[in-house]
């Protein structure tokens, strides 16, 4: 228990706020990377020029580990001293979720062809078929994180990838996280290297001694990691935006304040640099989890409240008071937060207004640590905004699609004349000799300069 003495929530009338202040509660901490941008690109340079060599330096710099360039893979001996020394009710526990996870993932899997004549002769379809490489990031920094390991390998595996890989830094001991290890052998994964943040983007992008070159990257990271995808984009898939935790608890008067105030402070743990608000348009409630916060805080380790105190005590987050609940919409519909949890009586009647969250949780019940661990919806979830645009992490992100078409020649008669008229407008005389009586002339062995014989 702690006694030490924290700021108060912040309280955001919204009613009350000009445009600029409105904007500030919008902004995240990813969204000015100039400095991180800055200090990734001599890391990157170091890793496409040094292999693991650098990987080995950085993993001393920033993660305080010695590991040799020979260690960088985890070794069948590694996975081994994992399951030894992981207590075996975490095995089980990580199990469970594995099985949750999966058979949400399953359930996305789309068939693997699809065709469908739409005229007579003319036949269209899609073919699906996996990425050949994705690396998953499961960051360790404030913590370790096999949640994510799961939530990134297991989709991964689901949907084919024949190399999917893990990165992850090592602990100061040099190892990967126990529990990291035993997730990625539990989804299925084998191949997991050490290396982390910044290096650890660098490496897929390029490949080293270790690392095999990956065509994707996804998971979740600092603003580091962050950064180090925009850099390389043109290297390697960056993925969607995963930055830096980040939610909404819709609350209405039916809400019980204590639950909102304890369910607030869940991912503003995560760090300072998280969001977390509470909208609500019930002055009462409102005042309620302001007063609810702080014996939550009292419970937590010093490290942990004060990532929240400082989070949900400024613009980064706290309660936001509205109006009315169309208010309360809009502002989450602007906001568009990786996690928004309604609390209501009746959850229901709030989803449909809600367009533009990465994940919604209905109820007092669905707490979004349940979500994040083992519920089964994915838990690496667009942030900064990315959920106007983007989808939660999903078998899809390791798959991609071809168009499939076939003609048989009466589809072709149907067609032809009008994409010679197409191409005759645009002025691409290829595409419309392609479709004219020089393609017959070639179906006769006859070059355009020849007759064609009755």
């Amino acid at each position: 228990m702690i006694s030490k003495h924290y700021p108060d929530v912040a309280l955001h009338e919204l009613a009350l706020m000009d445009a600029k202040q409105r904007e500030a509660l919008l902004q995240r901490s990813e969204e000015n990377l100039d400095s991180f941008i800055e200090g990734a690109r001599p890391i990157i340079d170091a890793v496409k020029a040094e292999g693991d060599h650098a990987l080995v330096r950085y993993a001393k710099l920033f993660d305080k580990a010695d590991i040799t360039a020979d260690s960088v893979a985890a070794t069948a001996g590694d996975f081994d001293y994992a399951f030894d020394t992981l207590d075996a009710n975490m095995i089980n526990v990580l199990e469970y979720a594995a099985e949750n996870i999966r058979a949400f993932q399953q359930e996305q899997m789309p068939g693997e062809m699809w065709m469908k004549e739409i005229r007579p002769g003319v036949l269209v379809g899609e073919r699906i078929s996996p990425i050949d490489s994705v690396a998953c990031y499961s960051p360790r920094g404030k913590g370790s994180f096999p949640s994510v390991t799961l939530m990134t390998a297991i989709p991964a595996v689901v949907a084919g990838v024949p190399e999917p890989v893990i990165l992850t830094p090592p602990g100061p001991d040099g190892r990967v996280d126990a529990a990291t290890l035993v997730a990625a052998r539990i989804s299925g994964v084998e191949q997991v290297y050490k290396c982390g943040g910044v290096q650890a983007v660098a490496a897929a992008a390029f490949g080293t001694q270790s690392v095999p070159r990956c065509r994707k990257i996804v998971g979740p990271g600092s603003p580091w990691l962050v950064a180090a995808k925009r850099l390389l984009a043109g290297v390697i898939d960056p993925g969607m935006p995963a930055g830096p935790s980040e939610t909404i608890v819709l609350a209405d008067p039916s809400a019980n304040p204590l639950i909102a105030a304890l369910d607030l402070i869940i991912e503003s743990e995560h760090g300072s640099d998280s969001s977390a608000f509470l909208v609500t348009w019930d002055r009462a409630l409102a005042e309620q989890v302001i007063c609810a916060v702080p014996a939550y805080w009292k419970t937590m380790s010093d490290t942990l409240a004060g990532y929240s105190a400082d989070v949900l005590s400024g613009n980064s987050g706290g309660v936001v008071l509205v109006e009315n609940a169309q208010a309360a919409y809009d502002f989450i519909n602007e906001y568009a937060p990786e996690h928004c949890q309604v609390l209501s009586k009746t959850p229901f009647e709030h989803l449909s207004p809600i367009r533009n969250a990465s994940e919604v949780l209905l109820g007092e019940h669905a707490a979004g640590s349940i979500a994040n661990y083992m519920m089964g919806p994915n838990c690496v979830l667009p942030t900064s905004a990315g959920a106007h645009t983007y989808s939660p992490l999903g078998v899809h992100d390791f798959l991609k699609s071809s168009s499939v078409g076939h003609l048989t020649q009466k589809g072709y008669d149907e067609l032809a004349p009008k994409v010679y008229d197409f191409a005759q407008y645009e002025g691409f005389d290829a595409h419309a000799n392609a479709v004219s009586d020089i393609r017959t002339a070639a179906f006769a062995g006859m070059l355009p300069d020849q007759t064609v014989p009755e």
